[in-house]
C-alpha cells in the first residue's frame, strides 16, 4: 500500500518562497522604561474593598505616606518583565560559553522533580517524621557524591563553591587543631580557581602562591620548596584554570601529605572527569562540588547554588553537622555521631542545605545513570577540544601542545598590532548573538580568553559560534577596528564604563 503525503509543502519550492520567510529582529525590539516609570503612581491594578476595622490597634505602625509602588494591571507587569528577560542573554537562547562556569542546559525535568510539592514546599522546622523522602533523597544524593568521588563522607550543607572552600579548610583546621597541630599558610598555585586564595585568606590563614610550569601546571620544585611545618594545606584546581588536568596530581598528593599537610581539590571543573576520575584516588582530602554546575542545576545570577564537599577518612569526623542518618526505621538528622571527635566545627549554616539542588542534582544523575555521567565528561572534553582545533589557526591558544580538559584558552598575542583588544573582541561578539566567553582570566595569561561550550552544545551550535569568532578575528586583523570600538551596536543598551558600573553602581531609582 503506498502512503501519500497530504496537504501543502512546509519546504518552500523557491527562492522567492525562501526569501519570504526571512525576517529581521530590529522591529521586535521593544523600548521598555524602568517599572517605576511607568505612569500610574495614583492608581492601582487590583480593586480592594474599603477596610471595615479601624487601625487603631496597630499603635504607631499605621502607614502615614504611599506605598511608592506603581501601579500596574497584570498584562501592564507581564508584558514588562517578559520585556526586559528578552533583553538578556540565556542559555536557552544560544551557547554560553564563560569559561570556569560550565554554563549548560538544565533539563526540564529536573525542573518538574523539584517543584513537586513535596520537596517545593518542605519546611526545614517540619517534623522529621514528615519529611522522611526528603531525608531518603539527601542520603541517596550522598551516596551518589561519595560513590563519584570515592570518598566515604560528605558535608550537604554548604551553599555554592566558595562556600564549600571555606567549609573545606574549617574541616582541615579542626584536624589540625584536634592533633595539637596549629597551622597558619595555605600554599595555593597561580592556576587555582580565583576564589581559593579569597577563601583562605577568610579562614585566617596566609596565602602563599606557588608558581606554574611554562605549560600551565603546577611546578612541582616550587611546591616541594613551598612545603613545611607551618603549611596546613595545598589547593589545587583538577582540571586547572587553564583547561589541564594537572599531571602529576599524585605527586602532589605525596609531597603534601608527607608535609603533614592536607589536599584540598577545588571541584568546581568536575565537570571534566565526572564518571572518568575519582578524587579520592588522587589522594584528595577535601572537595566541593558544585551542583549547580556539574549536575546542572540553575547557574548564574548570585544563585542558587549548593556545594557538598566530599571528605577523606581523615576529615570525615571532623565533618559540621548535621547528618542524615538512618536506624532502620527511618531517617534522623543528628548534630554528631556517638564517638565522634568532639573538635568538629559545628554548622556551616542554620539548616540542612538546598532541597531544590538536591532534587535537581539527583535527577540529573539518575536520569543519566553512571555511563551518562562518564559521557557527559567525555562530551565536555570533546567539544572543548574541537573549538580548541577550530580557532588555534586564527587565535593563538595559550598552551597549543596537547589536548586541553574541559574548556580551551587562547592569549591575545593574535591581536597584536590591530588596535583591538580582549574586551573589543568580547563587546563585538554580542553583535554576532553570543554571550561574551570569559575575559582576562586566567590572570597567568596576558589578555585571556576562556571558552567553555560544556556537553550540551551540539556541532551545528559550536559551529555557529567559531564561524564567529573567525569573521571577527579577520575583521580585526584587517584592520576594521571601528567594528569593535563602538560594539556592541545591536544591544539594547551599548557599551557601558564597566569599572565605574562595579565600583559605583546605582541601586536606587529616584524620581526626575
Amino acid at each position: 500500500m503506498t502512503m501519500l503525503a497530504v496537504g501543502r509543502p512546509t519546504r518552500p519550492e523557491t527562492d522567492a518562497g525562501a526569501a519570504a520567510l526571512r525576517t529581521e529582529g530590529h522591529g521586535l525590539v521593544q523600548d521598555e522604561p524602568l517599572i517605576f516609570e511607568l505612569g500610574g503612581w495614583t492608581k492601582t491594578g487590583v480593586d480592594l474593598p474599603e477596610p471595615e476595622l479601624d487601625a487603631s490597634d496597630l499603635a504607631g505602625l499605621t502607614r502615614e505616606a504611599p506605598v511608592g509602588l506603581p501601579g500596574l494591571s497584570e498584562p501592564e507587569t507581564l508584558r514588562h518583565y517578559v520585556r526586559l528577560s528578552q533583553k538578556n542573554h540565556a542559555i536557552d537562547l544560544a551557547m554560553y560559553p564563560l569559561g570556569s562556569c560550565t554554563m549548560k542546559h538544565n533539563p526540564r525535568l529536573n525542573e518538574k522533580m523539584a517543584r513537586l510539592p513535596g520537596f517545593a514546599d518542605v519546611h526545614p522546622l517540619q517534623p522529621v517524621s514528615t519529611v522522611q523522602g526528603a531525608l531518603a533523597l539527601m542520603d541517596e544524593l550522598a551516596h551518589w557524591l561519595k560513590t563519584l568521588t570515592g570518598m566515604p563522607a560528605v558535608a550537604l550543607t554548604p551553599k555554592a563553591g566558595a562556600h564549600g572552600e571555606l567549609c573545606g579548610l574549617l574541616t582541615i583546621r579542626a584536624a589540625l587543631e584536634a592533633r595539637g597541630d596549629a597551622r597558619r599558610t595555605v600554599l595555593v598555585p597561580v592556576s587555582a580557581h580565583g576564589t581559593n586564595p579569597a577563601t583562605a585568606s577568610i579562614a585566617g590563614y596566609q596565602v602563599v602562591e606557588i608558581a606554574q610550569t611554562d605549560d600551565g601546571r603546577v611546578d612541582i620544585a616550587d611546591l616541594a620548596a613551598k612545603l613545611g611545618p607551618d603549611v596546613a594545606a595545598v589547593m589545587v584546581t583538577n582540571p586547572n584554570t587553564c583547561g589541564l588536568f594537572e599531571r602529576d596530581v599524585l605527586e602532589i598528593s605525596r609531597l603534601t601529605h608527607e608535609a603533614g599537610a592536607f589536599f584540598y581539590c577545588d571541584g568546581a571543573n568536575f565537570n571534566a572527569i565526572v564518571g572518568r576520575v575519582r578524587p579520592g584516588d588522587l589522594g584528595v582530602d577535601a572537595m566541593h562540588i558544585n551542583l549547580h554546575k556539574t549536575f546542572s542545576t540553575p547557574h548564574g545570577g548570585g544563585g542558587p547554588g549548593a556545594g557538598p564537599v566530599v571528605l577523606s577518612a581523615a576529615l570525615a569526623p571532623y565533618a559540621p553537622a548535621p547528618w542524615v542518618v538512618s536506624d532502620g526505621e527511618g531517617f534522623h538528622i543528628v548534630e554528631r555521631n556517638e564517638g565522634e571527635a568532639a573538635a568538629a566545627f559545628g554548622r556551616m549554616c542554620a539548616f540542612q542545605g538546598q532541597m531544590g539542588m538536591y532534587v535537581r542534582a539527583l535527577a540529573y544523575m539518575l536520569s543519566h545513570g553512571s555511563d551518562g555521567l562518564r559521557q557527559v565528561a567525555e562530551d565536555a572534553v570533546l567539544n572543548a577540544n574541537y573549538v580548541k582545533a577550530r580557532l588555534s589557526g586564527a587565535l593563538t591558544p595559550a598552551f597549543p601542545d596537547g589536548p586541553c580538559m574541559h574548556e580551551a584558552l587562547f592569549d591575545d598575542a593574535w591581536l597584536e598590532g590591530t588596535g583591538v583588544t580582549t574586551l573589543d573582541v568580547a563587546k563585538a561578539l554580542i553583535d554576532e548573538g553570543f554571550h561574551p566567553m570569559t575575559m582576562y582570566f586566567p590572570l597567568v595569561v596576558h589578555g585571556a580568553m576562556l571558552i567553555e561550550p560544556t556537553e550540551t552544545e551540539p556541532k551545528r551550535e559550536i559551529d555557529r559560534f567559531c564561524d564567529a569568532v573567525l569573521r571577527l578575528a579577520a575583521a580585526a586583523k584587517a584592520g576594521d577596528a571601528a567594528r569593535f570600538k563602538g560594539a556592541p551596536f545591536k544591544a539594547p543598551l551599548r557599551r557601558l564604563d564597566e569599572t565605574a558600573a562595579a565600583r559605583k553602581p546605582r541601586l536606587r531609582w529616584t524620581a526626575g
